[in-house]
């Protein structure tokens, strides 16, 4: 069977990625540390990274690999994911050098489960980072076979904010609802945050649930907003604000996001999402 597409658009990919160019434009100095081929496709992505503002220095290219490639086939209402793993799952401990980490405040991580060479290594990194004075964040994304095996908790031993959405958190913690699965949470992570998508948000810290609703737009593609979610989270969360500014921030950048094709086209600067939420209210209300 042959379906006819309407557009097609070649665009910056992967969680990691729309996540650095989204905290790039909001303000923040981002370092990015990948492998990708050495093909039409690696030098596509460091452009992009680097027409977002974001640092390739750590980079780094292999002529014996293609890089990872994804199919999004993306509609109004819902979207599908096919994706070519190449150099993501070749990458591993060796790319991540700790002396990288030092000058920096923050470090977050994706896609636990599609980088099977450093998904041992993700616990030592992530208390590298905390050895050397940075919060973290983590956003393990989907795991393709559906196991969510216990080794991904020995990440959340040095995870400072965790971010899933609601499938993710009603898998991982077996919980019968998203308030369930913070519960769970807490206990495992200083703060969690689920992503609801138009539902808005809701973050556990301190015990204490917070929720926020979604702003009302009209989206064209979905692709990547909970990663700009993210970045907006982040973004507010190092600059000192509260769980509530940071939910309502990365509500903000998410549905900005979805505002253009492909994952960072639509992503805010600052200045646009300082004015976004000056003059725009949520959609609705939590009961």
């Amino acid at each position: 069977m042959e379906i006819l597409a309407s557009d097609f658009r070649l665009t910056l990919g992967s969680a990691s990625a729309i996540f650095a160019c989204g905290v790039a434009k909001l303000g923040h100095e981002v370092t990015f540390v990948a492998k990708v081929g050495s093909d039409y496709f690696g030098e596509f992505c460091r452009s992009a990274l680097r027409e977002a503002g974001v640092s390739t220095r750590h980079v780094s290219g292999d002529e014996h690999l293609k890089t990872g490639v994804t199919i999004s086939l993306s509609s109004r209402k819902d979207r599908a994911l096919v994706t070519y793993l190449g150099a993501i799952a070749a990458m591993g401990p060796e790319h991540v050098r700790r002396s990288w980490l030092k000058g920096h405040n923050h470090l977050h991580m994706t896609s636990y489960f599609l980088q099977t060479r450093m998904q041992p290594s993700f616990p030592q990194i992530f208390c590298d980072a905390r050895q050397l004075g940075l919060s973290t964040s983590f956003d393990p994304n989907s795991d393709p076979a559906h196991i969510w095996s216990d080794s991904i908790r020995e990440v959340f031993a040095y995870t400072d904010l965790l971010f899933l959405n609601e499938t993710e958190a009603l898998q991982l913690t077996r919980a019968r609802n998203a308030r369930a699965a913070l519960k769970a949470l807490s206990k495992e992570v200083p703060c969690a945050v689920i992503k609801l998508g138009a539902r808005g948000a809701l973050a556990v810290k301190d015990g204490g649930i917070t929720s926020a609703a979604a702003f009302k737009v009209k989206p064209t593609d979905t692709t990547g907003a909970g990663d700009s979610f993210a970045a907006g989270f982040v973004s507010s969360y190092l600059r000192g604000r509260s769980i509530p500014e940071c939910l309502s921030a990365g509500n903000a950048c998410g549905a900005l996001s979805t505002l253009q094709a492909g994952g960072t086209a639509g992503q805010p600067t600052r200045q646009a999402l300082k004015r976004f939420l000056g003059a725009h209210r949520p959609a609705e209300h939590f009961s």
